[in-house]
């Protein structure tokens, strides 16, 4: 059995995949390297990736399967997983080898150990285009280097998120708990996240940039005018993970706690990029939002509604929309996304 298998979803990446799965190979006979051809076809995506399993075919297997995007591609690379531990590494995305290097060893000491691990988190740096500094998203109120449960972490700040990039899921944790992704759908990167979180209780921080997060091509579905022009998808993933948010059956506090936060956030983006796209179409749409949370759960919609965050990107009037605006912009910089 491998140790850690890594999804890698690829559709049309010719141009850059082959450098994602040759830092992944770092891992040698340890790791499996499961390249998912989302049915590409402007490319020779799925060639590449043939080659690269017949070159490696001990580590590495080309899926192809009919394009059914981001979310259908996690889904066949968690189904055709054989590790004891899964993550996911998007195909314009890299690894750090040496963080790889401690990444694995706690993941061998972990079983060797028998110790139960559901969660293991990282960090992951903002490969920005451009961008001078790159920012590292790190989690400086959670203990390193040993076992934790949620009641040691601490509170999360705003704007501090487990992200898809920063966290390695026990394989069989996710199976379990059923985890599937919607298809055709973007963003769901937060909902593979937010899904098996209740379920999570033994956790390990380790403080290395491992995860490159690549963002500057401007077909990207992180760039601002590509997600207003797929805001029902984001809307749509706003409200899977509000139907996902069970809190009242949630027995730990600090996870029922993390996941509202999560929720919010959430929230907040989809509000602000209707807002800020300015047509009346989607300000119908923002209205639609809230009324749809008002009506699924009044409670929350009240703490949602009123709360610090949601708060300010509910100002009414033009000088409420600048408010927001600006708040969206601030976040932008002090975060590095988009």
């Amino acid at each position: 059995m491998k140790l850690l298998s890594f999804a890698v979803p690829c559709y049309n990446s010719a141009e850059y995949m082959e450098h994602c799965v040759e830092t992944l190979l770092h891992g040698g006979e340890d790791v499996e390297i499961i390249i998912v051809d989302d049915g590409s076809q402007k490319d020779n995506t799925g060639e590449i990736a043939d080659r690269l399993a017949a070159a490696h075919p001990t580590i590495i297997k080309a899926v192809h399967q009919e394009n059914g995007g981001h979310g259908q591609a996690v889904n066949t690379g968690l189904k055709n997983a054989t590790g004891l531990y899964f993550k996911v590494v998007d195909s314009d995305d890299w690894v750090d080898e040496e963080a790889y290097d401690q990444i694995l060893s706690v993941l061998r000491k972990t079983v060797d150990e028998g110790k139960n691990l559901d969660m293991l988190l990282s960090n992951f740096v903002y490969e920005k285009e451009g961008a001078a500094h790159k920012k590292v998203m790190r989690y400086s109120h959670i203990p390193t280097d040993r076992y934790i449960g949620w009641d040691d972490c601490g509170h999360f700040k705003k704007g501090q998120y487990i992200l898809m990039h920063s966290v390695i899921y026990r394989t069989g944790l996710l199976k379990d708990c059923k985890m599937e992704l919607p298809k055709h759908t973007f963003y769901v990167d937060n909902l593979y996240v937010f899904y098996p979180l209740p379920y999570v209780n033994d956790i390990y921080y380790l403080d290395v940039d491992f995860y490159r997060y690549y963002i500057g091509r401007e077909d990207q579905s992180v760039n601002e005018k590509v997600m207003i022009g797929r805001i029902d998808q984001q809307i749509k993933v706003n409200k899977l993970m509000l139907d996902a948010y069970d809190y009242k059956n949630i027995k730990n506090q600090r996870v029922k706690e993390y996941m509202y936060n999560y929720l919010e956030m959430i929230t907040v983006v989809s509000t602000i990029l209707l807002m800020k796209s300015g047509t009346p179409e989607h300000q119908k749409k923002r209205h639609d939002l809230w009324d749809y949370i008002e009506d699924f759960d009044p409670e929350l919609y009240k703490k949602l509604r009123y709360g610090f965050m949601c708060f300010f990107t509910n100002l009414p009037g033009k000088s409420g929309r600048v408010v927001s605006v600006s708040l969206y912009k601030i976040a932008q910089k002090v975060v590095g996304f988009n």
